[in-house]
């Protein structure tokens, strides 16, 4: 089978973003989707993100519209500051969870 199409690697932005104390997760998804989380409340809000430069636009699901910046690997979205997920600015630590079909990175508070 021949195939003209060749994989991309995922924009350097996608991946899951923490505030300092864990309580808010964003995942950017490789499809232009995010999956945010607030606390124990997983998918608090969803939809999809599209990248200019080291600028986010999000478009919630609901119509909601917000934007964010990435400025010295730190993202800036609205009100919130956000790291990257084991950032030396977190609180929390990455934990690995076998969930179905493999296992997927999670942001556990606490020790091990």
């Amino acid at each position: 089978m021949n195939s003209n199409h060749t994989p991309r690697d995922p924009h350097p932005y996608v991946g899951m973003w923490v505030t300092a104390d864990g309580f808010i997760r964003q995942e950017l998804l490789p499809n232009g989707r995010y999956d945010e989380a607030r606390g124990n409340r997983r998918s608090a809000y969803t939809g999809s993100y599209t990248v200019t430069g080291n600028h986010i636009d999000y478009a919630d699901d609901t119509g909601f519209t917000a934007t964010g910046d990435v400025r010295d690997g730190v993202l800036f979205h609205e009100h919130l500051v956000l790291y990257r997920e084991g950032d030396e600015h977190t609180q929390v630590e990455p934990r690995r969870a076998q969930v179905a079909g493999g296992w997927r990175d999670r942001v556990v508070r606490g020790s091990r």
